[in-house]
């Protein structure tokens, strides 16, 4: 029971698989899961749920390898003054491994680039970036491409988002908001930015190297990260400074299209790229072309005057 009331007063998981865990590194012989279980229940501390779904029975995705996919979101924490912070976190999908979390007034594009190189410099970079559709994260919605998503194109990163209200797409890194907030929870309250932050590079540490994780076999993440070989950024690495970006796919007729000034263009390729995903990079009139791989396909100034941009 010195063991639950130290774990929960500190706002870390105390139940029973984490409990057995933690006596196990301490002691030879440690009793079961299910006896652990037994007196919590006999003590008031296990509330049984038996409509709740069972754990096992999700179907869960997770990453091959560390660093394959990394998982960022923006949550909010309001601080003892009444005011309300921003925390980004960025989680490993592979090994739950946090390799940021950082407190901002107000997130910014710029804020999330800095914090990727920063968690880079310790963790390597990754091989793709999960995100949701959030302004600093992308400016799909405008036509355009964001600091981030510029930024991730010029590492050969990956950017991935998932569906408009669809968090699920995200699970791994909003349920880590929530055991962050549990444990901010149990914490000597703050009023500054600085304090908050303390709080969470402590929780992060813990978190990291000494929590038993349900998920990773009661694993810490940082054990399941350094086990196996890391993933790192396999795309072209493409400069789209000063560029709008476009994703889109050669049709049948060997065209792509492009809006421009509230015109549509057709923008000849070559029949012999038909169903290629190509990258269009826009500066004004001028447009480039590239395969996913990066490789160029053709650069233009487009003909305002004409619907069809012949190959020259």
């Amino acid at each position: 029971m010195a063991l639950r009331k130290e774990l929960a007063d500190g706002g870390f998981d105390a139940g029973a698989d984490t409990i057995r865990t933690h006596l196990a590194r301490r002691h030879a012989v440690v009793p079961s899961t299910s006896t652990i279980w037994r007196v919590l229940k006999a003590r008031g501390f296990v509330v049984p749920q038996p409509k709740k779904r069972p754990k096992s029975s999700y179907a869960r995705f997770c990453a091959d390898l560390p660093n394959e996919c990394w998982q960022a979101d923006v949550t909010h924490v309001e601080v003892a003054d009444g005011s309300v912070l921003e925390v980004l976190n960025i989680i490993d999908d592979h090994s739950r491994l946090c390799v940021a979390s950082r407190v901002f007034v107000s997130t910014r594009s710029p804020d999330v680039v800095r914090t990727l190189h920063r968690a880079a410099d310790q963790w390597g970079y990754p091989e793709k970036f999960l995100s949701d559709n959030g302004a600093i994260f992308t400016a799909s919605k405008g036509g355009g491409v964001g600091d981030m998503e510029a930024e991730l194109l010029s590492l050969g990163i990956a950017s991935k988002h998932g569906r408009p209200y669809h968090p699920q797409t995200q699970g791994k890194v909003e349920r880590f908001h929530q055991t962050v907030k549990k444990y901010l929870a149990k914490q000597d309250p703050v009023t500054t930015k600085k304090q908050l932050q303390g709080q969470l590079d402590r929780f992060v540490t813990y978190y990291n190297t000494v929590r038993p994780h349900r998920a990773l076999g009661r694993r810490t993440p940082g054990d399941v990260f350094a086990a196996r070989d890391k993933s790192h950024p396999l795309g072209p690495r493409i400069d789209s400074a000063g560029y709008r970006v476009r994703n889109d796919k050669v049709n049948k007729n060997g065209t792509v299209t492009l809006r421009y000034r509230g015109r549509l263009h057709h923008i000849g390729v070559g029949r012999s790229y038909a169903g290629w995903r190509v990258i269009l990079l826009v500066a004004g009139r001028e447009v480039r072309i590239l395969g996913a791989d990066g490789s160029p396909l053709r650069q233009l100034i487009l003909d305002t005057d004409q619907d069809y941009q012949r190959m020259s």
